[in-house]
């Protein structure tokens, strides 16, 4: 798993296998949740189409406010999230952001 942030309880991620999807998007995991969808992952969030930036939500387990939050935060930091995406896939070693409310 690629760890790209940190809000609240939650890791903003990618999976390699991630790297072959036609569309990208970020897995919200909970931290040390027992249900989850894939491990602890709580939803999953496009971030893009056809290469245009477009934030919404696939499905998630999130309640609406920390979803919002999340939703939000992935839509300001746009650019830094993508890079960093493309860096997990590239191989190097990403620095964790973490985001305040």
């Amino acid at each position: 798993m690629g760890k790209l942030a940190i809000f609240l309880y939650y890791i903003l991620s990618v999976f390699p296998s991630d790297a072959n999807e036609n569309r990208r998007h970020i897995h919200i995991v909970r931290k040390g949740g027992k249900k989850s969808h894939r491990g602890y992952t709580v939803a999953k969030i496009w971030i893009e189409e056809n290469g245009q930036k477009k934030v919404e939500v696939d499905w998630s387990e999130l309640d609406s406010t920390d979803e919002s939050m999340i939703v939000d935060i992935i839509d300001k930091h746009w650019e830094e999230l993508n890079k960093k995406i493309d860096d997990v896939f590239a191989g190097k070693k990403v620095a964790i952001k973490k985001f305040n409310k």
